[in-house]
């Protein structure tokens, strides 16, 4: 199982709205208040920091939020038109692990997920984790294949079952599921 990191991810930016200063925001989080007024989130890939998990991210603060057409609008304070906006185009916004919610019994982080091993209900290996994809409907798993390839699984309890205890997950390997893409 892969250690805790120092931050979360919780949000891409997309792109900027109008000319206010608001952000289009992909969700990465199921805590409802993420976004609240007054939310101190980082922008920047805390995967990329190594060590240094506070080296390179940019602090911002959520101004407002609000719905719109399916999508999240965020302002920031500081951040007041469309070009103090764009340079926010598809940075990652995160949290110190800290600051998420507890988890409940059966639930995961992404993160814990990759590297770990891939075995089908009959006990064979068939890959290992390599990323956790956020995918419109649910998750999807990369499987990098013992032949080569990668499969993408959609992460799904009718499909997948997790088990961090023993270090890996099993998947109802149905036919093509696990083919290389």
């Amino acid at each position: 199982m892969t250690g805790l990191p120092a931050r979360l991810v919780v949000g891409r930016v997309l792109r900027p709205h109008g000319v206010r200063g608001e952000v289009s925001v992909e969700v990465l989080s199921d805590a409802p208040g993420r976004f609240a007024p007054g939310t101190p989130l980082a922008l920047g890939d805390p995967d990329t920091l190594g060590g240094n998990a506070g080296a390179g991210l940019r602090p911002l603060v959520v101004a407002a939020a609000r719905h719109h057409q399916g999508r999240l609008l965020v302002s920031f304070h500081g951040i007041e038109d469309r070009s103090a906006a764009d340079p926010l185009r598809g940075g990652l916004l995160s949290i110190p692990v800290e600051a998420a919610r507890p988890l409940q019994p059966g639930e995961f982080w992404a993160h814990q997920l990759v590297g770990l091993p891939v075995h089908d209900r009959d006990g064979a290996a068939r890959g290992t984790i390599a990323d956790v994809q956020p995918g419109a409907a649910h998750d999807l798993l990369a499987v990098v294949l013992p032949g080569g390839g990668t499969a993408l699984v959609p992460a799904v309890a009718a499909l997948v079952t997790v088990d961090l205890e023993a270090g890996r997950v099993v998947v109802d390997a149905l036919p093509g599921l696990l083919d290389p893409s």
